[in-house]
């Protein structure tokens, strides 16, 4: 695997009062990516955030943002997420969610952001082999979207090793949930090049030395598979 692994700081975890301290703690660790889950209380069993708080956030990061729409008809909402996003950051919808992933594709490249798409544990691989060289990212999720705080599901990782043989050079492929240093080795091992955390930074003492150690833990496992290949 050529690319580099990212870690991506899940602000659900965060303290939604200081959401720019927890940003900058993270950001001064060397952090890849922010991570940030909208909800709508419909698609998923909960309602976090939407554009005028990513407006904010965009104002006190230069870290490029992963906006993780976990909403029912994303193509209706593409352009009022893209309007606050920036260059280099990814708007990524779930596949569960829309019947045009093409039509939500197209709306995200032509606002100029990179296009991601997510899959739900029980979603098989089959639903977006078609489109993988039309996006920039693939997300699997690892636990059931809507709350942070689960436990990481391993029976998704053989999705990760399927999809990582079909990837187009280039092509991000991510994991969300459940994510811990002790399952960072597993999901690298797979293909996973960003891995998304939330609990493992911003429920520890200390996020700035937990972005710290998941980086190194992350290097090590690189060295280690690229050892065995």
């Amino acid at each position: 695997m050529s690319q580099k692994i990212k870690i991506a700081a899940s602000i659900l975890a965060a303290n939604p009062m200081r959401f720019e301290s927890e940003i900058k703690k993270v950001e001064r660790a060397g952090i890849d990516l922010i991570h940030i889950d909208v909800m709508d209380g419909h698609f998923v069993p909960n309602i976090t955030m939407g554009p005028f708080i990513i407006k904010g956030i965009k104002k006190i990061t230069k870290v490029p943002l992963d906006i993780h729409l976990m909403i029912t008809h994303p193509e209706r909402y593409i352009k009022a997420f893209a309007d606050v996003a920036g260059k280099g950051d990814f708007i990524t919808f779930h596949i569960e969610a829309t019947k045009q992933p093409k039509k939500v594709i197209s709306l995200i490249k032509k606002a100029g952001l990179k296009a991601g798409v997510s899959l739900n544990p029980n979603t098989k691989t089959k639903s977006i082999e078609k489109l993988l060289s039309t996006l920039d990212l693939v997300l699997i999720m690892s636990v059931y979207p809507g709350f942070d705080g689960q436990k990481f599901m391993p029976e998704v990782l053989p999705k990760i090793s399927r999809l990582r043989s079909l990837a187009p050079d280039g092509l991000e492929i991510a994991i969300d949930g459940g994510i811990t240093p002790e399952n960072i080795p597993q999901v690298v091992k797979q293909g996973a090049n960003i891995i998304a955390a939330a609990s493992a930074i911003f429920k520890t003492e200390d996020p700035y030395k937990a972005v710290k150690t998941l980086k190194e833990i992350a290097k090590q496992a690189v060295k280690k598979t690229s050892c065995m290949n």
